[in-house]
């Protein structure tokens, strides 16, 4: 197994000898806009209501050896509040601290004169992507800025090569064994032993309840009234909805444990008339949680109240504090007894999901948001050492959702998906839905991620 320690000591950040490879690429030009929308109905979490989004996108020109010459796209949400959360700076703030460092990266990326496959050009750039945020923006939140520029490499690495990108992590392409990037334990193995090359033909979709989201129709204030649904059951009729995520507060047992029951009673309910007998939660609480003992505490309630409530507990999302080694005593072994607990904020490289993996977390979620390239790094991580995997939203909408969905589509493990930009800015994929029914159009309960055999990244912008 291996340490904290072992990973301090190995030294992963040393890059191994250069091998000339024709399909590599080098990057020609960077640009970049922007797109902000507001949300039909906000969104709760991690203590903040948000009712706005910006999309960073991207365009990449790649070069190969030969002069031959493609486009990429990459598109991310600037989710400033789940990445930069602070009790002194406003949303304008934050957000203009990640417009600012995403401005830097441009600068970085359109700089970068090596050749290479798109993992060792991210694995070159990145130290300097963080070095720019430097000790103002958090390091999550210059992974987030940085992912749209990394996913508009991968994606035009693909087109210049004719494939989806996900079968272009072979060695044939990417010659580098998994030990440059994960260490000693990886060396002989190669990322294409846990990538699929094809997408899983379809996935269970992840619907949001929010913590301010009306559950039944005597929770609601006022009516959006555009003919979406309102209520959980009414989205859970419209979308054939069979997987739940329920956003938590943190701070209050009773609402949490009660907001589960009314969650459960409700979809019980829906489900029961539909004929469906098996449906599954998550729970998010964004870290809020002060210990472990209030996770434990509220478990525990809630399988009092409502055995089968319980048993449809598939995971459980980083509970406490992000900050892992201020926090030691934060472990999650007696939780992890009980369902799985997923590393989520924490999870920004290597040594955290080490780290994480010491304290009692079985689980990794992997984001798009995080870096395409991250997120394959510690997909394979997590697949060897045997943990739980999922694939978390970021409010993902138009070619980010794509992006996120063929992740999870892609990497062996993950059982479902989170999308949950056709409930709060569906504004934000209307261009995307007629090219890809299959992602937005949901009617039973699934994405149809089969569709996404295209080249790069499988969005064509």
């Amino acid at each position: 197994m291996l340490t904290r320690r072992s990973f301090l000591a190995a030294g992963l950040a040393a890059p191994a000898a250069a091998k000339r490879n024709p399909r590599d690429v080098r990057i020609d030009t960077v640009s970049m806009s922007e797109e902000s929308y507001l949300y039909r109905t906000p969104i709760k979490f991690g203590g903040t209501v948000v009712d706005r989004v910006t999309l960073l996108n991207v365009e990449v020109a790649v070069r190969d050896r030969a002069g031959r010459t493609a486009r990429g796209f990459g598109s991310m949400p600037l989710g400033n509040v789940w990445s930069f959360p602070s009790k002194t700076l406003s949303y304008d703030q934050t957000l203009a601290a990640m417009q600012e460092l995403a401005k830097k990266l441009r600068t970085i990326t359109a700089e970068c004169r090596e050749f290479g496959h798109p993992v060792e050009l991210n694995f070159l750039m990145e130290p300097e992507w963080l070095k720019a945020a430097g000790g103002a923006v958090p390091k999550l939140c210059a992974l987030v800025t940085g992912s749209p520029f990394d996913a508009a490499i991968h994606d035009a690495y693909g087109k210049l090569h004719g494939h989806s990108v996900y079968r272009c992590y072979t060695r044939e392409f990417l010659r580098e064994d998994l030990g440059r990037y994960l260490g000693a334990e990886f060396k002989g193995e190669f990322l294409d032993r846990y990538v699929m090359p094809e997408p899983k033909p379809s996935m269970p979709l992840y619907h949001l309840v929010g913590a301010v989201d009306p559950i039944v129709e005597a929770d609601i204030v006022k009516k959006v009234g555009d003919g979406l649904p309102e209520t959980l059951p009414q989205w859970i009729e419209f979308n054939g909805l069979t997987h739940l995520k329920i956003k938590l507060n943190g701070d209050n047992l009773e609402w949490d444990r009660d907001r589960i029951l009314k969650v459960d009673r409700a979809a019980s309910e829906t489900m029961a008339r539909r004929g469906t007998r098996q449906w599954f939660y998550s729970l998010d609480f964004n870290e809020k949680c002060p210990n472990v003992e209030y996770l434990l505490g509220m478990l525990r309630q809630v399988k009092e109240r409502s055995a089968a409530g319980f048993d449809r507990i598939q995971y459980v999302e980083q509970p406490t504090a992000r900050d892992l080694r201020a926090n030691r005593q934060n472990v999650m072994h007696e939780a992890s007894k009980l369902r799985p607990v997923v590393i989520d904020e924490s999870l920004t490289d290597l040594e955290s999901l080490v780290l994480a993996r010491e304290m009692g977390y079985t689980g990794a979620a992997l984001k798009a948001c995080k870096g395409q390239s991250q997120a394959l790094l510690m997909a394979a991580a997590a697949q060897r050492w045997k943990m739980f995997l999922c694939v978390q939203d970021l409010t993902c909408a138009g070619a980010s959702l794509i992006h996120s969905a063929g992740l999870a589509a892609h990497v062996p493990g993950v059982a479902a998906i989170e999308g949950n930009s056709r409930q709060y800015v569906p504004a934000a994929n209307k261009a995307w839905e007629a090219k890809f029914p299959g992602i937005f159009e949901i009617k039973d309960g699934s994405m149809r991620t089969g569709v996404l055999t295209g080249p790069g990244l499988g969005a064509v912008a």
